[in-house]
Protein backbone atom coordinates (compact mmCIF):
# COMPACT_ATOMS: atom_id res chain seq x y z
CA UNK A 1 0.00 0.00 0.00
CA UNK A 2 1.06 3.68 -0.79
CA UNK A 3 1.84 5.75 2.31
CA UNK A 4 -2.05 7.40 1.85
CA UNK A 5 -3.89 4.87 4.41
CA UNK A 6 -1.31 4.35 6.48
CA UNK A 7 -1.98 4.41 9.95
CA UNK A 8 0.67 7.11 10.95
CA UNK A 9 -0.43 7.55 15.07
CA UNK A 10 -2.50 5.84 17.50
CA UNK A 11 -3.86 8.23 20.68
CA UNK A 12 -5.59 8.34 23.26
CA UNK A 13 -8.49 9.50 21.64
CA UNK A 14 -7.75 10.06 17.68
CA UNK A 15 -6.37 7.94 14.76
CA UNK A 16 -4.27 9.61 12.35
CA UNK A 17 -3.85 8.49 9.28
CA UNK A 18 -1.11 9.44 6.20
CA UNK A 19 -3.85 10.86 3.59
CA UNK A 20 -1.36 11.78 0.53
CA UNK A 21 1.16 14.40 0.00
CA UNK A 22 1.68 16.66 2.97
CA UNK A 23 -1.88 15.56 4.16
CA UNK A 24 -3.19 14.18 7.20
CA UNK A 25 -6.49 12.66 8.01
CA UNK A 26 -7.20 12.66 11.82
CA UNK A 27 -10.38 10.59 13.45
CA UNK A 28 -11.45 11.33 16.95
CA UNK A 29 -12.89 8.24 18.30
CA UNK A 30 -15.09 7.96 20.85
CA UNK A 31 -12.66 6.64 23.06
CA UNK A 32 -12.00 8.14 26.58
CA UNK A 33 -9.34 8.39 28.48
CA UNK A 34 -8.55 9.39 32.65
CA UNK A 35 -5.36 9.56 34.87
CA UNK A 36 -3.68 8.52 31.06
CA UNK A 37 -5.31 4.99 30.86
CA UNK A 38 -7.55 4.47 28.24
CA UNK A 39 -10.69 2.99 29.08
CA UNK A 40 -12.29 -0.37 27.63
CA UNK A 41 -15.64 1.41 27.25
CA UNK A 42 -16.46 4.05 24.37
CA UNK A 43 -18.50 7.38 25.05
CA UNK A 44 -21.27 7.11 22.10
CA UNK A 45 -20.90 10.69 19.44
CA UNK A 46 -17.76 11.67 21.64
CA UNK A 47 -15.47 11.87 18.80
CA UNK A 48 -17.93 13.75 16.58
CA UNK A 49 -18.39 16.44 19.97
CA UNK A 50 -14.86 17.28 19.81
CA UNK A 51 -14.41 17.51 15.94
CA UNK A 52 -18.19 19.59 16.09
CA UNK A 53 -16.70 22.22 18.29
CA UNK A 54 -13.28 22.02 17.55
CA UNK A 55 -14.91 23.36 13.59
CA UNK A 56 -16.93 25.90 14.96
CA UNK A 57 -13.69 27.39 16.99
CA UNK A 58 -11.61 26.89 13.96
CA UNK A 59 -13.92 28.96 11.75
CA UNK A 60 -14.27 31.76 14.88
CA UNK A 61 -10.36 32.12 15.34
CA UNK A 62 -9.31 32.25 11.55
CA UNK A 63 -8.72 36.05 11.78
CA UNK A 64 -6.38 35.61 14.35
CA UNK A 65 -4.44 32.75 13.06
CA UNK A 66 -4.69 30.51 10.33
CA UNK A 67 -5.36 26.51 11.09
CA UNK A 68 -4.43 22.78 9.26
CA UNK A 69 -8.35 22.27 8.24
CA UNK A 70 -8.74 21.11 4.56
CA UNK A 71 -11.67 19.67 4.73
CA UNK A 72 -14.80 17.86 6.96
CA UNK A 73 -16.20 16.42 3.90
CA UNK A 74 -15.76 12.38 3.79
CA UNK A 75 -16.81 12.53 -0.02
CA UNK A 76 -13.43 14.62 -0.70
CA UNK A 77 -11.04 12.24 1.59
CA UNK A 78 -8.85 10.88 -0.44
CA UNK A 79 -8.48 6.68 -1.14
CA UNK A 80 -9.81 4.30 1.52
CA UNK A 81 -11.29 6.61 3.02
CA UNK A 82 -13.49 8.52 0.71
CA UNK A 83 -17.71 8.49 1.51
CA UNK A 84 -16.82 6.11 4.38
CA UNK A 85 -20.04 6.90 6.86
CA UNK A 86 -18.18 6.27 10.03
CA UNK A 87 -16.29 9.07 9.90
CA UNK A 88 -18.80 11.46 9.23
CA UNK A 89 -18.75 14.09 11.61
CA UNK A 90 -16.03 12.99 12.88
CA UNK A 91 -12.74 13.23 10.85
CA UNK A 92 -10.82 16.50 9.43
CA UNK A 93 -8.80 16.39 6.26
CA UNK A 94 -5.78 18.76 7.56
CA UNK A 95 -2.26 20.25 6.30
CA UNK A 96 0.50 18.20 7.66
CA UNK A 97 2.53 20.58 10.64
CA UNK A 98 5.79 20.70 12.02
CA UNK A 99 4.42 20.70 15.36
CA UNK A 100 5.59 22.58 18.01
CA UNK A 101 6.82 20.67 20.91
CA UNK A 102 5.08 22.39 24.22
CA UNK A 103 1.36 22.44 24.29
CA UNK A 104 0.21 26.05 25.00
CA UNK A 105 -2.26 26.98 28.57
CA UNK A 106 -3.91 29.82 28.51
CA UNK A 107 -5.81 29.81 32.36
CA UNK A 108 -8.04 32.35 33.57
CA UNK A 109 -9.21 30.90 36.81
CA UNK A 110 -6.76 28.43 39.31
CA UNK A 111 -8.12 25.20 39.19
CA UNK A 112 -7.06 21.93 38.28
CA UNK A 113 -2.96 21.10 38.03
CA UNK A 114 -2.64 25.22 38.29
CA UNK A 115 -4.43 24.90 42.01
CA UNK A 116 -2.19 22.32 42.60
CA UNK A 117 0.68 23.96 41.87
CA UNK A 118 -0.55 27.21 43.78
CA UNK A 119 -0.72 25.85 46.54
CA UNK A 120 2.63 24.06 46.64
CA UNK A 121 4.69 27.18 45.21
CA UNK A 122 2.45 29.96 45.42
CA UNK A 123 3.03 29.86 41.50
CA UNK A 124 1.92 28.48 38.17
CA UNK A 125 4.22 27.62 35.25
CA UNK A 126 7.14 30.32 36.78
CA UNK A 127 4.22 33.11 37.09
CA UNK A 128 3.86 34.12 40.37
CA UNK A 129 0.39 34.86 41.72
CA UNK A 130 -0.88 37.03 45.16
CA UNK A 131 -0.77 34.97 48.03
CA UNK A 132 -4.11 33.74 49.52
CA UNK A 133 -6.13 32.92 46.44
CA UNK A 134 -8.35 30.33 46.81
CA UNK A 135 -9.39 27.27 44.26
CA UNK A 136 -11.33 28.46 41.61
CA UNK A 137 -10.69 32.11 41.84
CA UNK A 138 -10.48 34.27 39.03
CA UNK A 139 -7.39 35.70 37.73
CA UNK A 140 -6.90 39.10 37.52
CA UNK A 141 -5.51 38.55 33.98
CA UNK A 142 -4.77 35.19 32.32
CA UNK A 143 -1.60 33.65 32.36
CA UNK A 144 0.22 31.64 30.23
CA UNK A 145 1.10 28.34 31.74
CA UNK A 146 2.76 25.99 29.31
CA UNK A 147 3.86 22.00 29.27
CA UNK A 148 5.48 19.35 27.60
CA UNK A 149 3.78 17.33 24.93
CA UNK A 150 4.05 14.09 26.62
CA UNK A 151 4.12 10.66 24.32
CA UNK A 152 2.69 9.36 27.57
CA UNK A 153 2.11 9.99 30.62
CA UNK A 154 1.37 13.54 32.24
CA UNK A 155 2.22 16.79 30.67
CA UNK A 156 4.83 18.40 32.96
CA UNK A 157 4.56 22.04 33.39
CA UNK A 158 7.52 24.53 32.53
CA UNK A 159 8.41 28.14 33.74
CA UNK A 160 9.64 30.33 31.28
CA UNK A 161 12.61 29.99 31.01
CA UNK A 162 12.58 26.59 30.38
CA UNK A 163 10.34 27.11 27.45
CA UNK A 164 12.75 29.75 25.84
CA UNK A 165 15.22 26.46 26.23
CA UNK A 166 12.66 24.41 23.98
CA UNK A 167 11.23 27.04 21.14
CA UNK A 168 13.55 30.14 21.12
CA UNK A 169 12.34 33.41 22.76
CA UNK A 170 10.59 34.83 19.33
CA UNK A 171 9.03 32.09 19.10
CA UNK A 172 7.87 31.65 22.93
CA UNK A 173 6.77 35.12 23.01
CA UNK A 174 4.40 34.71 19.53
CA UNK A 175 2.67 31.69 21.30
CA UNK A 176 2.49 33.55 24.71
CA UNK A 177 0.41 36.40 22.72
CA UNK A 178 -1.80 34.33 20.40
CA UNK A 179 -2.58 31.68 23.49
CA UNK A 180 -3.79 34.27 25.42
CA UNK A 181 -5.59 36.44 22.43
CA UNK A 182 -7.22 33.15 21.30
CA UNK A 183 -8.28 32.41 25.11
CA UNK A 184 -10.08 35.43 25.60
CA UNK A 185 -11.77 34.81 21.75
CA UNK A 186 -13.11 31.57 23.19
CA UNK A 187 -13.64 33.33 26.84
CA UNK A 188 -15.58 35.39 25.63
CA UNK A 189 -17.86 33.87 23.21
CA UNK A 190 -18.65 30.96 25.64
CA UNK A 191 -19.02 33.70 28.53
CA UNK A 192 -22.38 35.21 26.43
CA UNK A 193 -23.71 31.12 26.30
CA UNK A 194 -23.45 30.94 29.74
CA UNK A 195 -20.20 29.09 29.89
CA UNK A 196 -16.92 30.09 31.77
CA UNK A 197 -13.77 28.73 30.35
CA UNK A 198 -11.41 28.39 33.21
CA UNK A 199 -8.71 27.33 31.28
CA UNK A 200 -7.60 25.85 27.37
CA UNK A 201 -4.91 24.24 26.12
CA UNK A 202 -3.90 24.36 22.32
CA UNK A 203 -1.46 23.08 20.32
CA UNK A 204 0.40 25.01 17.31
CA UNK A 205 3.06 23.82 14.44
CA UNK A 206 4.30 25.29 11.24
CA UNK A 207 3.46 24.66 7.18
CA UNK A 208 4.88 26.17 4.57
CA UNK A 209 6.93 28.20 6.98
CA UNK A 210 3.86 29.76 8.69
CA UNK A 211 2.67 29.54 12.49
CA UNK A 212 -0.63 27.41 12.24
CA UNK A 213 -3.11 26.49 14.58
CA UNK A 214 -3.70 22.69 15.22
CA UNK A 215 -5.43 19.45 16.34
CA UNK A 216 -8.41 20.89 18.85
CA UNK A 217 -9.78 23.92 19.98
CA UNK A 218 -12.47 24.47 22.58
CA UNK A 219 -13.17 21.18 23.12
CA UNK A 220 -14.21 19.03 26.53
CA UNK A 221 -11.08 17.63 26.30
CA UNK A 222 -9.19 20.57 26.00
CA UNK A 223 -11.06 23.36 27.80
CA UNK A 224 -12.48 23.19 31.14
CA UNK A 225 -16.10 24.71 30.91
CA UNK A 226 -18.17 25.88 34.01
CA UNK A 227 -21.62 26.83 34.03
CA UNK A 228 -21.48 30.90 34.95
CA UNK A 229 -24.67 30.75 36.78
CA UNK A 230 -23.15 27.99 39.35
CA UNK A 231 -19.89 29.45 39.90
CA UNK A 232 -18.75 29.78 42.83
CA UNK A 233 -14.97 29.99 44.02
CA UNK A 234 -13.72 27.99 46.90
CA UNK A 235 -14.15 24.36 45.82
CA UNK A 236 -14.19 22.70 42.56
CA UNK A 237 -16.64 23.72 39.84
CA UNK A 238 -19.60 21.33 37.92
CA UNK A 239 -18.14 21.34 34.81
CA UNK A 240 -18.57 19.40 31.28
CA UNK A 241 -15.85 17.11 30.68
CA UNK A 242 -14.87 13.83 31.68
CA UNK A 243 -14.65 14.75 35.48
CA UNK A 244 -17.89 12.66 36.29
CA UNK A 245 -15.61 9.60 34.53
CA UNK A 246 -12.73 10.72 36.97
CA UNK A 247 -15.08 10.45 40.15
CA UNK A 248 -16.58 7.30 39.53
CA UNK A 249 -13.21 5.85 39.07
CA UNK A 250 -12.11 7.03 42.11
CA UNK A 251 -15.12 5.89 44.04
CA UNK A 252 -14.72 2.44 42.37
CA UNK A 253 -11.70 1.64 44.14
CA UNK A 254 -9.20 1.30 40.78
CA UNK A 255 -5.53 1.87 41.69
CA UNK A 256 -4.89 4.22 38.31
CA UNK A 257 -3.23 1.76 36.52
CA UNK A 258 -4.10 -0.48 33.85
CA UNK A 259 -6.51 -2.11 32.97
CA UNK A 260 -9.37 0.07 34.02
CA UNK A 261 -13.05 -1.05 34.79
CA UNK A 262 -15.32 -1.12 32.27
CA UNK A 263 -17.75 1.96 32.69
CA UNK A 264 -21.44 1.01 33.56
CA UNK A 265 -23.93 2.34 31.09
CA UNK A 266 -25.52 5.44 33.52
CA UNK A 267 -22.06 7.13 33.46
CA UNK A 268 -21.52 6.19 30.25
CA UNK A 269 -24.92 8.15 29.13
CA UNK A 270 -24.23 11.09 31.39
CA UNK A 271 -20.40 11.68 30.63
CA UNK A 272 -22.34 11.66 26.52
CA UNK A 273 -24.74 14.21 27.50
CA UNK A 274 -22.07 16.38 29.30
CA UNK A 275 -20.28 16.45 25.96
CA UNK A 276 -23.14 16.94 23.86
CA UNK A 277 -24.91 19.77 26.19
CA UNK A 278 -21.24 21.25 25.93
CA UNK A 279 -21.70 21.46 21.86
CA UNK A 280 -25.11 22.55 21.73
CA UNK A 281 -24.61 25.16 24.91
CA UNK A 282 -21.43 26.54 22.94
CA UNK A 283 -22.77 26.51 19.28
CA UNK A 284 -26.54 27.43 19.86
CA UNK A 285 -27.46 24.04 17.63
CA UNK A 286 -29.28 20.74 18.54
CA UNK A 287 -26.75 17.92 18.18
CA UNK A 288 -28.74 15.99 16.29
CA UNK A 289 -28.83 19.00 13.87
CA UNK A 290 -24.86 18.82 13.38
CA UNK A 291 -25.19 14.67 12.86
CA UNK A 292 -27.84 15.12 10.74
CA UNK A 293 -25.62 18.34 8.45
CA UNK A 294 -22.69 15.73 8.72
CA UNK A 295 -24.36 13.19 7.23
CA UNK A 296 -24.04 10.53 10.07
CA UNK A 297 -25.60 7.21 10.04
CA UNK A 298 -26.45 4.87 13.18
CA UNK A 299 -24.22 2.19 13.09
CA UNK A 300 -21.29 0.18 15.11
CA UNK A 301 -18.78 3.05 14.60
CA UNK A 302 -16.40 1.21 16.03
CA UNK A 303 -16.65 -1.53 14.67
CA UNK A 304 -16.73 0.57 11.06
CA UNK A 305 -13.24 2.55 12.56
CA UNK A 306 -11.36 -1.12 14.02
CA UNK A 307 -11.88 -2.23 10.03
CA UNK A 308 -10.23 0.71 8.52
CA UNK A 309 -7.28 0.32 11.39
CA UNK A 310 -6.71 -2.92 10.30
CA UNK A 311 -7.29 -2.22 6.33
CA UNK A 312 -4.69 0.73 7.21
CA UNK A 313 -1.77 -2.43 7.33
Amino acid sequence: MTNAGRLRARGKVRDVYDAGEDRLLLVATDRISAFDVVLPTPVPDKGRVLTGLSRFWFDRTEDLVSNQVLSADPASFPGPFSGEPALAGRSLLVQRADVIPIECVARGYLSGSGWTQYGREGSVCGVTLPRGLIESDRLSEPIFTPTTKAEAGHDLPLTPDQAIDLVGRGLFERLRELTLTLYERLAGTALDRGLIVADTKLEFGFADGELILIDEVGTPDSSRFWPADAYAPGGPQPSFDKQYVRDWLDASGWDREPPAPELPSEVVEGTAGRYREAYERLTGEPFDAYRERSHATEGDDDAALERLREASG
